[in-house]
This record gives structure tokens, sequence and C-alpha cells, in this order.
């Protein structure tokens, strides 16, 4: 099932399953419980994010050629860094460049979300996807000059401005995506690709990601956790290109679909 939210003609926030032929359901139940289709036409005024994340969880350095054009070594363990639940932001709605916290380097990054349907705690690898609701796109917005000069040596200052978060347009239920690590993954910018790769790169998969955050840690339902970016983010382009007010990006991963946002300065 392809399952969005979106807000109806009088307001309210609603779910509908998105069919192939490009109409929409309405949906009834709650998204981590029992839903049904009514079988209802939807009317969207709105597509929101695909749910309201319970917190979002991040992994860095996760794809072998992004560590290599970072000069980066290859981790050890998954590198954990957070995003607050409020740099969520809509399919084509702005992401916006800081103005007040001013950033000229902001810089895109396409990454596959997965979304935890139940509440787990220290899973094991081989029962790892059984926790899982689904995946959608996502774009990890980052402000490379507060992330690498600005935090103190951490990444979050530098990930966590508002609209640094996109998700969407759709979550992809399970049934669709049984195996999470053998999808195309891109960026587009202007029209232009600038990565282009596959998510069997990541250096620890979505099993093993799950079976690292989980450990000693609950994961509540609605948890979101960012996968990594792989190579050709636009810090290590030469020249390096970053996002300018009027720009559009796109994220594309296989299965999902097109997730759009201009770009846009903070007023």
């Amino acid at each position: 099932m392809k399952i969005v939210r979106f807000t109806d003609p009088s307001g309210a926030v609603r779910l509908g399953n998105q069919h192939a032929n490009g109409t929409t359901t309405l949906l009834e139940g709650d998204l981590f419980g029992s839903l049904k289709d009514t079988g209802t036409p939807a009317t969207i005024t709105r597509l929101l994010a695909p749910l309201k994340p319970a917190a979002v969880m991040c992994i860095g350095l996760n794809y072998r050629k992004h560590a290599e054009e970072g000069k980066q070594a290859i981790p050890e363990h998954p590198v954990l860094f957070m995003k607050v639940p409020s740099t969520v932001q809509n399919p084509g709605d702005p992401i916006l460049l800081p103005r007040k916290l001013r950033s000229d380097s902001v810089d895109y990054e396409c990454e596959l979300a997965v979304v935890i349907g139940k509440s787990c705690k220290n899973v094991s690898k081989a029962d790892a996807l059984n926790y899982v609701l689904g995946y959608t796109c996502a774009n990890d917005v980052s402000a490379r000059d507060w992330q690498r000069n600005g935090g103190g040596g951490q990444w979050c200052r530098g990930k966590t401005f508002d609209t640094f978060c996109p998700l969407g347009p759709v979550l992809v239920t399970t049934d669709e995506i049984p195996n999470p690590n053998v999808l195309k993954i891109k960026t587009i910018l202007n029209g232009e690709t600038m990565q282009d790769w596959n998510t069997d790169d990541m250096i620890f998969d979505v099993p093993t990601l799950i079976e690292f955050l989980s450990a000693s840690t609950r994961l509540d339902p609605g948890t979101v956790i960012l996968t990594g970016t792989p190579h050709g983010v636009g810090f290590a382009r030469k020249p390096p290109v970053f996002l300018k007010h009027g720009d559009s990006v796109t994220i594309e991963i296989e299965k999902i679909g097109s997730l759009t946002n201009p770009v846009q300065e903070e007023t």
C-alpha cells in the first residue's frame, strides 16, 4: 500500500491509499494500528509528510562511495545523529535557507527513510524488518558550515534548521518493498542528476541499523530512521554546489516515487 497524508477541503488531516492509476481513496483507522480502505474517493487540498515522527534518527557515512568522496574512514559502527521532528517538511513546500543563523552552504542529501511501526527494543538483525511499517523518501538537508564548524564537533546544529527534513510523497508498506537494500536512489537539482546510486552500497544495511539503534534503546512507533546518503553531494563537488533561492530539488527512490521541494530564503 502507498499511504498518503493530506488535508481535505474542510482542513481535516486524513490518510489515503494511493492507487497505481493515480487515484486516492480514504483510509480509516490508525497508521500504527489497523487501516481500512473505505473505497471513498479522496479530495486532496494539500499533501503532507506521510507522518509526524516520534523521533528522527539519522545515520552518517553509510555509503562506501560517499565516505570515499569525503575522505572519511569506513566507520566501525553506525554514526548516529538526530534531527528534531520540527525539521520535517511537506512535499512541495519550501526548504528555507537559514538567515538568522546564516548559511550559504546548504546541501542536499537523498536518503531512504525507514518508519518503525511497532515498539521495539534489542531487536535482532534477523527479526528487524518485522518492526518496519514502511519506507519513504527523505532529504537530509545540511548546512555544511554549521555542521562542521558551528556545533562544537556535533552535527545537529547544521542538520536541525526548520524545513531540513522533507519527507514523502508516500509511505510505502513493506509488502511492496521486501528488501530495502536493492533500490535505486537519486537527487535531481534543477533538472540535473546530482546523485544516482543504489541502496545496496550501504555499509550497514537496514536490518543492521535497526539492530544497532534498538540496542538498549526503545524505538517507538513513528520513529523515522534516515539511512545515509550516497556520493555526489554538493560539498564534495569541484566547485561545490550548494542550494540557492529559486532552486528545485527532487529525491527519487525506486518503488516509492519523487519528493520535490523548492528552495527559498528564510524571511
